[in-house]
């Protein structure tokens, strides 16, 4: 169950701080997972501005003035698809629901825009996640992705009909 504590709004630019360190740290918790900010993930320093742009939306979760998770989609690449992007929950507060709490928002929010479909990219070291998304109804496909960063990222792709 969510704690009361936990509160989930609209992200904001100035929340950058807060998504560097929440995904920094889950980024810490597999080796060789690195986290450039700057270089790689410049969208965070603007994040509800960023998704605004693309057209999307994100959403932080704040226990106590500090981002304890966050989520976000965007449209998809494939006509009536959207994708979830960076749906994270930082360790402390797992197992209590936060991350399917997150999940449905977009998934919600993703039927009510008119999308039939959500799929994401998640890293191959991802592994808890992975299990997560699969126990959603997400469906791991044959694809892969090399993003040629820092981490030598390779991802899977998953996709939900909605």
């Amino acid at each position: 169950m969510l704690p009361p504590s936990i509160q989930i709004r609209d992200a904001k630019d100035s929340d950058a701080q807060g998504l560097i360190t929440l995904i920094g740290g889950c980024f810490a918790e597999y080796p060789g997972c690195l986290m450039d900010a700057e270089g790689e993930l410049p969208e965070l320093f603007s994040i509800a501005t960023s998704f605004s742009n693309w057209k999307g939306h994100f959403w932080v979760a704040v226990e106590h003035g500090e981002v304890v998770g966050c989520i976000g989609y965007t449209p998809g690449k494939k006509p009536g698809y959207a994708e979830l992007k960076k749906l994270y929950v930082d360790k402390r507060v797992r197992e209590h629901g936060l991350g399917g709490i997150l999940c449905t928002l977009v998934e919600n929010e993703a039927t009510k825009q008119g999308y039939t479909h959500i799929d994401l990219w998640s890293d191959t070291r991802f592994q808890t996640a992975h299990r997560f998304y699969q126990k959603r109804g997400y469906i791991k496909g044959p694809t892969t992705r090399l993003l040629h960063d820092i981490s030598n990222t390779e991802e899977y792709y998953f996709e939900k009909p909605l």
